[in-house]
């Protein structure tokens, strides 16, 4: 299969923001989606922008049956772990449907781990959902480790009015 991996840029928001509510809806989701493409465009290529994004791509030959030639995307940022340095977090990694088991979600993946050992980073750091065996696989099969697992961490979130009542004095 013919594919390219690229830089997202802002013309690219519509895409993202399709394949974000598809992803969604396959992780079972969907009412937990807000972004909209406008904000993706502000967060993503602002001056001091929230993430950054890459992009799978096929030549026009190759589109969906929808004439989509975006068929793939990562949303990544960089943090830093006050154990071990510089980090970058992949927020999302999504293929479409039709498009998986042909190598294009290992090439995202490795062009993230990529820009981020070009940043200095040491770690990449990522959630999978616990009933979604296929990604899990796939991502042992790249040398990841489950630290849920192996350390005993939870991801915790505060949002929403907990979020507000949290920042009160």
């Amino acid at each position: 299969m013919d594919y390219s991996i690229r830089a997202a840029n802002v013309e690219d928001c519509k895409d993202i923001a399709r394949m974000i509510v598809e992803l969604s809806e396959y992780e079972k989701v969907s009412e937990h989606v807000k972004v909209t493409q406008r904000d993706l465009e502000q967060d993503g290529f602002s001056k001091n922008p929230f993430f950054h994004g890459i992009v799978a791509e096929v030549p026009e030959q190759h589109k969906t049956k929808d004439g989509h030639t975006k068929i793939g995307y990562a949303l990544y940022f960089y943090s830093y772990s006050s154990w071990s340095g510089r980090a970058v977090y992949m927020e999302d990694l999504y293929v479409m449907p039709e498009f998986r088991g042909k190598g294009i979600g290992k090439a995202l993946m490795s062009k993230v781990a990529q820009l981020g050992l070009a940043a200095g980073c040491n770690q990449l750091n990522f959630t999978v959902l616990d009933w979604n065996k296929q990604s899990l696989d796939f991502y042992f099969s790249q040398g990841s480790v489950d630290v849920t697992t192996s350390m005993g961490y939870h991801v915790m979130r505060c949002e929403g009015e907990a979020l507000e009542h949290l920042a009160q004095p």
